[in-house]
């Protein structure tokens, strides 16, 4: 009975200690956070992925407080985020809502594999050993390192061997588009409209894409021929769009005999 009240004792006085010497740390470490730096933090979604270039929200919300980083720079909260922590910190702010789109259709089905791999599954690993798997080196490796990426839940692995961006999740961090090797994946604005190519083959010889992929660019030209506003080139084999003048008309598409173009509006929307 004696050793239990000892204890008992011992533990309260123990507890007591700890809990003195945890105020008196508390009072000796404590770091007065800006009000500012506080009401930035409260606007910021809490993501902490790092998109940013800010290791998390926390640090983000430092930066901008101190004037290091500009009230839009939280890529994940767009321009809702933005104009808050502009009216935070009294200046006007904006960002534009960006998604991921891939600049690939090479399926299984659409664009055959050199060999069978027996690597690293990754396409770091598959990129940096053999430049790919597929026969166009410049087509989606397939192994998924975007997707792994993304900490939304943005974006998974068809069974068709491209991924597949959920629009409604993503949030245009472009973790993924960091993370792909092949870097045909890119940001676009949410909002924006206009043409896309869906290829990034920058081979000039037109037979070797068609036999390397069915839905390859093949560098016609009909695209630029065909545009009524002439805001289309075939720049280092992709068809580049000037979207301050492109309408949307669909001439491009229509014409493109590869179906290697397409409407960005109907992209987002369409998944």
């Amino acid at each position: 009975m004696n050793v239990i009240l000892a204890t008992l004792v011992v533990s309260l006085f123990l507890s007591a200690l700890l809990g003195f010497l945890l105020g008196v740390f508390k009072k000796v470490f404590h770091v007065t956070v800006d009000p500012a730096e506080a009401a930035v933090r409260a606007e910021l979604p809490g993501a902490n992925c790092g998109a940013c270039g800010y290791p998390g929200c926390d640090a983000l919300a430092a930066a901008i407080a101190s004037g290091s980083a500009p009230a839009g720079a939280c890529t994940v909260g767009g321009a809702p985020v933005a104009a808050a922590v502009g009216r935070v910190m009294g200046v006007e702010a904006s960002a534009e809502t960006q998604v991921a789109i891939l600049a690939c259709q090479g399926t299984h089905s659409a664009c055959a594999p050199k060999a069978r791999y027996n690597g690293v599954g990754t396409c770091a690993a598959a990129k940096l050993s053999v430049n790919g798997t597929k026969r166009c080196d410049w087509g989606c490796i397939g192994f998924g390192d975007c997707a792994r990426a993304c900490p939304f839940d943005a974006m998974r692995m068809g069974e068709d061997g491209l991924p597949r961006v959920n629009y409604r999740n993503c949030t245009g961090c472009g973790l993924c588009v960091a993370a792909c090797p092949q870097k045909i994946l890119s940001r676009v604005p949410k909002e924006r409209t206009g043409a896309i190519t869906l290829c990034s083959n920058r081979n000039d010889k037109k037979a070797r894409v068609a036999k390397d992929c069915k839905v390859g660019c093949i560098k016609c030209g009909k695209c630029e021929r065909v545009c009524p506003l002439s805001c289309i080139e075939v720049t280092d084999g992709i068809p580049l769009v000037d979207y301050a003048r492109c309408d949307s008309c669909g001439e491009c598409v229509k014409n493109c005999p590869t179906k290697a173009l397409a409407l960005i509006e109907h992209t987002v929307n369409a998944v």
